[in-house]
């Protein structure tokens, strides 16, 4: 073998021998002796870690707080923040009912500045979303489904009236769903579905603040001097067929159909959004044969005046005012 090649062998087989030996030296933590060794760094307790208050789900603005929308979560010690909710600190059940000022995601923590506690400054309009509105419609026992309507529910208003037509009968008695799918935002000034001990409490109050649009809150103002209104609470359930009639309507938008949660948006739209299109009613005759099932009508006056037909004829049977460009000729139904 040439004597070159010799070298260079030689060369790298020193090469080798050195990188072994530094790599051994480094994981030995400096060229002691001994087998490698590893340290792990101990993971704190979570008993020990201070527990902050989270949310539970993603809680946009105008969300009213309910006991289902946070819980304490343990957090680092060097990561708690003095705006934070600390578990044996705060008084939770004092957030129930509180309203979302800026919005918080799910697991994010919830800060004292991101919440307004019902009876301060600016609670109701923190409650309202972009562009809604506050009506307040005062109510009765049998209409407000016997105080079992909490603030954060929803509601559909029925308005009730007589309509009095032009004949000595009964007026036309007639019940309308008006509008649908209101959230309530308060019960008289109370904003909060439970008590002290943190379960709902069953209430009668004589009036109702709901949220609506502006166009909305023009119709209640007329539906109050119309007639009596009375709330009808709505099923927290999704209901598919909703949803097909708004889909086929156009009231949200259909871009996420066929897909499983973009489905799930469209019904959580759904149930955000009030309604004042699709009216139902039910007159007397719907629920009893002696009623009417329209306006009673205006009887024929036998002594009233005859009236003059064309040609200086006299009759008291309909007319028909027949008009050729610029004269008007009165022709009684049936003459030749």
């Amino acid at each position: 073998m040439e004597p070159r090649k010799i070298a260079l062998l030689a060369g790298a087989l020193i090469i080798a021998v050195t990188t072994a030996f530094l790599a051994r030296s480094m994981f030995n933590g400096g060229g002691g002796g001994g087998a490698p060794s590893a340290t792990a760094a101990a993971m704190p307790n979570p008993a020990d870690m201070p527990h902050v208050l989270v949310a539970t789900k993603s809680l946009p603005v105008g969300t009213i707080m309910g006991p289902d929308a946070y819980r304490y979560q343990p957090w680092p010690k060097e990561l708690v923040e003095e705006a934070y909710y600390i578990q044996g600190k705060a008084d939770e059940a004092k957030l129930a009912g509180a309203v979302v000022r800026t919005a918080i995601a799910a697991g994010q923590p919830v800060t004292q500045g991101s919440l307004i506690k019902a009876g301060d400054r600016g609670f109701l309009a923190a409650a309202l979303g972009p562009g809604m509105r506050a009506v307040t419609v005062p109510v009765s026992v049998q209409s407000s489904v016997a105080g079992f309507v909490f603030p954060g529910d929803r509601v559909d208003l029925v308005l009730t009236q007589s309509v009095v037509g032009g004949g000595e009968g009964e007026p036309l008695k007639v019940a309308e769903t008006i509008l649908r799918n209101l959230r309530v935002l308060a019960t008289d000034q109370r904003t909060n579905a439970v008590g002290e001990d943190g379960q709902p409490v069953v209430q009668t109050f004589s009036n109702v603040t709901l949220e609506v649009t502006p166009r909305m809150a023009e119709k209640i103002s007329v539906a109050q001097t119309v007639g009596t209104i009375t709330l009808s609470l709505r099923s927290i359930a999704d209901n598919n067929q909703e949803l097909e009639e708004a889909l086929a309507s156009g009231d949200i938008d259909a871009s996420g159909a066929g897909d499983e949660k973009g489905e799930k948006a469209m019904i959580a739209a759904l149930a955000r959004s009030p309604s004042d299109r699709r009216s139902s009613y039910s007159t007397g005759a719907d629920v009893s044969r002696y009623q009417r099932s329209s306006v009673p009508g205006k009887p024929v006056d036998p002594n009233a005046p005859a009236v003059v037909a064309a040609g200086g004829g006299s009759g008291s049977g309909p007319v028909v005012r027949v008009a050729r460009g610029g004269s008007v000729t009165t022709v009684e139904v049936g003459s030749k």
